[in-house]
C-alpha cells in the first residue's frame, strides 16, 4: 500500500511503504523531486539509486538528474501538470529499479598518512581508540566506492571506511584545509578537491588533482569506482 502524507502546501512528502521497503519523495519547488532510499549508508541502495537514475535519463521530460548518497534529485524541464500522476510514476520506477553493478576504474591513490597534513589524527585516535599506526592500517586496507560526485568539484564521496574508524565530522571547521587532504568524516572517507574550509578530520595527504575544467573528463573520479589507498609514506 502507498501512504500518502502532505507537510505542507509548498513542500509535499510522500513516503511509499511496501514489504518494509520505505522510500520518501519529496518536492523541491515545482520542478524537482528528491528521492531518497530506505535504510542505512550502504552499497545496496546506492546502486538501487544508480538503476533509477539509468531508468528516468531516457526521459524527454527529464532536464537532469543529480545523484547524491543514497538519494536522488528529479528535475524536470516543465512543472508537471498532474502531480499524482508524477508521484505515481517516481514510485513506479522506484519499485522496478534493481541494484546496478557499474564497471568503474580503478583508482589508486598513494598517501603520505600522518606528518603536517594530518591536523586530526590524533582527535580521530581519541575517538576511536585506536593508536595512529592502527587508523593507518585499517584506512589503507580499506576497498572503497565512490557513491556520490559533490561539495566541491570532484570531491567524492567513498563507501567502504573500516565501522571503527567513523568520527563525527568537526564542530568547527579548519578553515583552509589544502586540497588533496586525506580525510574521515562520519562514516565516509575522502579526498579534499580545493583548499579551503573543510569540517572533516584531516590523516594523510595525496598530491593528486580530482578536478581539472580543462581535461576531456574534468573529474577524476565518477559513481560506481573503486579507489584504494597506498601507504607511500607514515610520519608519526
Amino acid at each position: 500500500m502507498t501512504l500518502v502524507s502532505h507537510e505542507a502546501p509548498s513542500r509535499a512528502s510522500f513516503i511509499l511503504a511496501s514489504q518494509g521497503d520505505n522510500v520518501k519523495i519529496s518536492t523541491i519547488g515545482s520542478r524537482a523531486w528528491l528521492i531518497e532510499a530506505p535504510g542505512d549508508f550502504d552499497l545496496p541502495a546506492q546502486r538501487r539509486i544508480w538503476s533509477l537514475a539509468a531508468t528516468l535519463r531516457a526521459r524527454d521530460d527529464v532536464e537532469s538528474l543529480i545523484p547524491g548518497v543514497t538519494n536522488l534529485l528529479v528535475l524536470f524541464r516543465q512543472t508537471p501538470e498532474d502531480y499524482d500522476a508524477t508521484f505515481a510514476l517516481l514510485v513506479a520506477a522506484w519499485e522496478q529499479a534493481q541494484a546496478v553493478h557499474p564497471q568503474g576504474k580503478l583508482i589508486e591513490i598513494p598517501v603520505i598518512y600522518g606528518g603536517e597534513h594530518a591536523t586530526d589524527l590524533d582527535a580521530v585516535c581519541q575517538h576511536t581508540g585506536l593508536s595512529p599506526r592502527e587508523v593507518i592500517r585499517r584506512h589503507s586496507q580499506g576497498s572503497y566506492t565512490v557513491f556520490s560526485l559533490g561539495s566541491a568539484p570532484g570531491f567524492g564521496y567513498l563507501h567502504g571506511l573500516d565501522p571503527s574508524l567513523a568520527t563525527p565530522r568537526k564542530k568547527v571547521p579548519s578553515l583552509n584545509m589544502l586540497k588533496g587532504t586525506v580525510t574521515i568524516g562520519g562514516a565516509q572517507t575522502g579526498v579534499s578537491a580545493l583548499t579551503g574550509p573543510n569540517g572533516w578530520n584531516a590523516i594523510g595527504f595525496a598530491e593528486l588533482t580530482l578536478f581539472d575544467p580543462r581535461a576531456e573528463n574534468p573529474a577524476l573520479m565518477a559513481p560506481g569506482d573503486s579507489v584504494r589507498f597506498l601507504p607511500e609514506r607514515i610520519e608519526l
